[in-house]
């Protein structure tokens, strides 16, 4: 995993604003200065907020908790996606539906059904469903993948939300809020930092800064878990040499 510090930072761009006139004034405190006419976000609190999180998502994956990405703008979509997969978690680019999270059995029943189509048409004994119907099932089963495909082995409510650009995801930000699932969002210069619980000051429309942000917390999750299996593999070894140490016990007692 790539080091991140205040060079890594400044490389990808992560300290470029909005416009000044642009500007939320809650994110004064993350503001370096203003060039140009362009708020310049300081990358040493920056630097200190994404160690921050990356260490919370570490302690998450650690217990085994998954982390849902959230991230429906164009140039962040597939960057996200990408780092999600490559650390098994569950992510939202397509959409975000309304009651994602605050009806989430809905959601979950939306997946089933698209489970129960894929099955029905790859049936070798559905051969009897016209042509017409199994063109109307291929597309609903099409566009429910689209939307929900992403978080189909998601069985529970995640534990936490990561987001790219709180003002595009405003309802996500909100469902979370509702039902007190923490929150971890890139926050740039014109959004309120204070609607999430951890806040990183930094540059959400720039794909180079988007990679870095969201390639490093993958790579604190993918630590997480790497810790979960030491964890594991630790507690069964113990587990082994007790039943190990109790076998000549029980011979005595024979």
């Amino acid at each position: 995993m790539q080091e991140i510090n205040y060079e890594t930072l400044l490389k990808g761009g992560v300290h470029f604003g909005h416009l000044s006139r642009k500007w939320n004034p809650k994110m004064a405190p993350y503001i370096f200065m203003k060039k140009n006419g362009i708020h310049i976000i300081d990358l040493n609190k920056t630097e200190a907020k994404l160690h921050e999180a990356g260490a919370a998502m570490r302690q998450m994956a650690k217990s085994g908790r998954k982390i849902m990405f959230v991230a429906t703008k164009k140039q962040a979509k597939n960057i996200v996606a990408q780092h999600a997969d490559s650390c098994n978690m569950p992510y939202i680019t397509e959409r975000w539906l309304g009651g994602m999270l605050t009806n989430f059995s809905t959601i979950r029943r939306s997946i089933r059904k698209m489970d129960q189509i894929e099955k029905l048409l790859a049936d070798p004994n559905a051969s009897g469903i016209a042509k017409r119907e199994r063109l109307m099932m291929t597309r609903q089963k099409e566009k429910i993948e689209r939307d929900l495909g992403s978080i189909k082995d998601l069985t529970r409510l995640p534990a936490a939300l990561f987001i790219v650009d709180v003002n595009r995801e405003n309802i996500a930000v909100a469902e979370a809020k509702k039902l007190g699932i923490p929150t971890f969002a890139m926050v740039d210069t014109n959004t309120d930092p204070t609607i999430v619980d951890f806040p990183i000051p930094s540059n959400d429309d720039a794909s180079s800064s988007i990679d870095l942000i969201a390639g490093y917390l993958a790579g604190m999750i993918k630590e997480g878990l790497a810790d979960r299996k030491v964890v594991k593999e630790e507690l069964e070894e113990e587990t082994k040499q007790k039943q190990e140490a109790k076998k000549p016990e029980e011979k005595k007692a024979e």
